[in-house]
């Protein structure tokens, strides 16, 4: 990872040990937001150092390993803040590993709780590779056809917040927690097996190893550039609605932070009207603040890839207290 001109960035898998220093704040992220040259990360992180003077030391990973992480040091924590999807950032306020906080300009933003807030707002999606596949598969039902045998892989629910959304998209489309793991299994005859970070399936369909993996709208779209073969689509469920969850990028800092001070610093630099109004022009997300539109090119190009599709949001909370069991079941189902 380059240097940057004022900021430390130091980008390591979760394995690796952090540090603390009096100029230096730590973050464990989810991947997506660091993807490429010039991501929204490494431009606002390089921006906040030659604002403040604190270097940031980025650690990445998935979203379930982040709070993996934070939950292991709990008695020695190392990171400030936490930037993880749902729902893991609702399980580390629920066992203790964040503080409370509110930062300046959470009144300008819908969806935050008392120990977090959303930081991009974000949407679960599929990607093909347009290079094979003249068109996307229309419904989920296609996905089970015989030419997507060995071409299909999905990150790991439970593990990864895309897979976990992977999971909770086709309970929501089939309209029962039967009729979707029955549908899962089926479509394990196709699926690769699993995979910690969705991330790296992006690559994979880019160079045709996959025709179809998931992803999130915000991830994908940034990696088209390096991608130019992928394409994101919504497949329609039985009732022939094509819908996506909602699927924000929450930011929160870390109960017994080594530097709470830089860590609450970083999250209102984050969620300024400066770094928000970039959100979608850098980073190919949606600005999580309702006092400003953008009118930027992407942010026209994130609307007009969603026409046609429903939005919803899941009860987090309920989310959360069937996981295990949801998780149980779809090992149950895939064999994995």
């Amino acid at each position: 990872m380059k240097s940057l001109l004022s900021a430390l960035l130091v980008a390591v898998s979760f394995g690796a040990p952090a540090f603390a220093a009096s100029d230096v704040v730590t973050i464990y992220a989810a991947d997506g937001l660091h993807d490429g040259k010039g991501s929204w990360f490494e431009s606002e992180f390089d921006a906040f150092t030659k604002a403040t003077g604190i270097k940031v030391q980025y650690v990445e990973g998935g979203s379930g390993g982040g709070v993996e992480r934070v939950a292991k040091e709990k008695t020695n924590p190392q990171a400030d803040v936490l930037v993880t999807l749902p729902p893991f950032i609702q399980r580390a306020e629920a066992t203790g590993l964040l503080q409370p906080f509110k930062p300046a300009g959470a009144d300008a933003i819908d969806g935050g709780d008392g120990s977090y807030q959303p930081l991009v707002n974000n949407f679960q999606n599929f990607i093909y590779n347009s290079a094979e596949l003249k068109d996307p598969p229309k419904t989920f039902d296609d996905l089970l056809g015989s030419k997507f045998k060995g071409k299909i892989q999905y990150s790991t629910p439970g593990q990864a917040g895309d897979g976990t959304a992977v999971m909770l998209q086709v309970i929501h489309a089939f309209g029962s927690k039967d009729a979707a793991f029955d549908y899962l299994k089926k479509l394990q005859d196709n699926n690769v097996g699993p995979s910690a970070s969705t991330g790296k399936l992006t690559a994979l369909v880019n160079k045709g190893e996959l025709y179809v993996a998931n992803g999130d709208l915000q991830m994908n779209m940034s990696q088209m550039t390096d991608n130019p073969n992928i394409k994101v689509f919504w497949p329609a469920g039985p009732n022939g609605e094509r819908s996506a969850m909602s699927l924000p990028y929450y930011v929160g800092l870390v109960a017994g932070a080594p530097d709470t001070d830089h860590g609450k610093k970083l999250i209102e630099f984050l969620l300024s009207k400066e770094a928000q109004g970039a959100v979608s022009s850098v980073a190919l997300g949606m600005p999580v603040r309702k006092d400003f539109t953008p009118t930027d090119a992407n942010f026209t190009k994130l609307h007009d890839a969603m026409q046609g599709v429903t939005i919803w949001t899941p009860d987090w909370a309920q989310v959360l207290k069937d996981l295990p069991a949801d998780v149980g079941r779809w090992k149950q189902a895939t064999g994995s």
